[in-house]
């Protein structure tokens, strides 16, 4: 199993929808079935007890993603999140199973269900060291969280095929973000004793203005 966790989301919703869901306080239960996050995928069988007890319980999207994106945010994440063609687009990476922090984005992810366009959108959550997606058939998924019209509740099966292809793009954010992150490593001075310099965290091509 690799030790990068990721989750990765394209949900359709209007400027105005986006903005309501950013200052929307989070909802413990915005996830009907919690329980079941792993049935029917890689992880079929693991129990989900105390894993959703690391939540936030007070926070906000605008909160909770201005802080991953912070000067003086904790490393061993990757951020991207912005509004762009009619939709809210995520893609995050984890080093390690950071259980508080997978479980209040997944939570947090699940309350687009009251602002999107769609009937239904997936949130991908999976393993994979050089962060990228799987193939829609492939057998290594973690979780799939369908959010919509009905709420959000976690899925044991679904086609995966047009939730892929959509979230192409924002893989590409995502790697053009690690670049940019290569490149900024590649030219500072470690031995100097001065903080990574880096400006892409924040660079509104991977991060919504919102978030800054």
């Amino acid at each position: 199993m690799s030790d990068s966790f990721m989750i990765a989301a394209r949900v359709p919703m209007t400027r105005q929808g986006f903005e309501q869901w950013l200052d929307a306080p989070i909802d413990p239960g915005a996830i009907s079935n919690p329980g079941e996050m792993f049935r029917g995928w890689y992880w079929d069988g693991k129990e989900v007890t105390d894993e959703w007890r690391q939540v936030a319980k007070e926070t906000t999207p605008r909160r909770y993603f201005a802080s991953r994106v912070a000067q003086d945010a904790a490393p061993g994440q990757v951020t991207v999140i912005v509004h762009r063609d009619g939709a809210l687009e995520v893609y995050l990476l984890h080093f390690g199973y950071q259980r508080w922090d997978v479980h209040t984005a997944l939570t947090l992810l699940a309350g687009t269900a009251a602002y999107t366009d769609s009937p239904q959108s997936l949130v991908m959550f999976w393993a994979e060291t050089g962060g990228n997606l799987f193939k829609p058939d492939d057998d290594g998924w973690l979780a799939v969280l369908s959010v919509g019209d009905h709420g959000a509740r976690f899925v044991t099966e679904a086609d995966l095929t047009a939730t892929v292809a959509g979230l192409r793009p924002a893989e590409q954010l995502f790697f053009d973000l690690i670049e940019r992150l290569s490149e900024e490593e590649e030219a500072w001075d470690e031995e100097s004793g001065a903080p990574f310099p880096t400006t892409a965290t924040r660079d509104e091509a991977f991060v919504d203005p919102a978030f800054r």
